[in-house]
């Protein structure tokens, strides 16, 4: 790729730290930073200390209507994302959002009716997949027949809600969209592409708040059950990871297929080996482990190509599309725990 044919993004929206790993996956593969935009945060600071080189501009404006930047990357407060997407859509920009990239029915559908006019890209940021070696690697085993036909997921996506300071949006559900519109956007998507469904349905939801009374309206637990026509799918998500983990959540995924399943420990293997991105295969011949993590990812450099060859090898806006409305309906369909049956 020549300096000529790098595409250009710019960052508008930085309240969340998603913003950091979106903007340095597309700079390793090869895109160039054009510059930021956003309200001041308690992340900001630090945003503006790993990218010295590229220029914070006032005005967003001057970003979205730029004509030599050709993908908006936000992570801007959830309620505020959909609009923002479609704005740069309409301005002949694809877009990355990081998830949830909706928080009601409406706003997906005035996204899909926008991409459709205007044929631009709209990708939401999955980052449990796109950054993750690990389950990029058991999607490559299970693709390439290493169980058979799979049948069933099992998803948990355990977060640590003292990571960072949270600011008072992402308490309120009415702006963040809730923990199953939000965290279990991941395990939809992976559910999705691991039993290749192109249709599913949730067919049992719940959530509850378990440790945080002050905060009477938020979710810290939360789990679906999800149907295909020919696989099923359990997830959990919750906020409940204590300190004493040395990372940010305990994220598996189990994979059973017709000839065998795999075991993605994406973040630790608890008591086991050191570091991340383990995968752990049992098919017909035995048992089997695999070391993702010198593996590189294919999302970015697929996602640059996609700009520039106006192609949909990365993800396309349907599944984008198709994983945000059904993490909605969970969230909306959702039982709420109070403790009594």
């Amino acid at each position: 790729m020549t300096e000529d044919e790098r595409p250009r993004f710019a960052v508008v929206g930085v309240d969340h730290i998603h913003a950091f790993l979106q903007a340095e996956m597309l700079i390793a593969a090869g895109a160039d930073f054009a510059g930021w935009s956003s309200a001041d945060t308690t992340i900001t600071p630090e945003f503006s200390r790993r990218f010295p080189d590229t220029p914070r501009f006032e005005d967003a404006d001057a970003l979205l209507e730029a004509s030599d930047v050709d993908l908006i990357v936000t992570a801007a407060v959830p309620d505020r994302r959909a609009a923002l997407a479609c704005r740069a859509m309409l301005l002949g920009k694809d877009v990355l959002s990081d998830k949830p990239g909706a928080i009601t029915f409406a706003e997906v559908a005035r996204i899909e009716s926008v991409a459709r006019e205007t044929a631009r890209h709209w990708t939401v940021f999955f980052s449990e997949r796109f950054a993750s070696p690990s389950t990029e690697e058991a999607l490559a085993l299970v693709r390439a027949g290493a169980i058979g036909d799979v049948v069933h997921t099992l998803g948990i996506g355990p977060h640590r809600l003292g990571l960072t300071p949270r600011p008072d949006w992402f308490w309120d559900r009415r702006r963040a969209g809730g923990i199953l519109t939000d965290l279990a956007s991941h395990q939809i998507d992976q559910f999705l592409v691991f039993t290749s469904a192109e249709e599913a349905a949730v067919t049992q939801a719940t959530r509850a708040n378990r440790t945080t009374a002050k905060r009477p309206d938020f979710d810290d637990f939360a789990e679906i059950l999800l149907r295909s026509r020919a696989a099923t799918g359990y997830a959990r998500v919750d906020w409940l990871t204590t300190d004493g983990l040395g990372t940010w959540g305990d994220g598996r995924l189990f994979v059973q297929g017709t000839e065998g399943a795999i075991e993605v420990r994406k973040n630790v293997d608890l008591a086991g080996r050191d570091g991340a991105e383990h995968v752990f295969v049992v098919d017909q011949r035995g048992t089997r482990y695999v070391d993702a993590s010198d593996r590189e990812t294919e999302f970015a450099p697929r996602l640059v190509r996609d700009v520039l060859e106006r192609t949909e090898s990365a993800v396309s806006t349907d599944h984008s599309l198709r994983v945000t409305r059904l993490a909605i309906e969970a969230e909306a369909l959702a039982t709420r725990l109070d403790g009594a049956f």
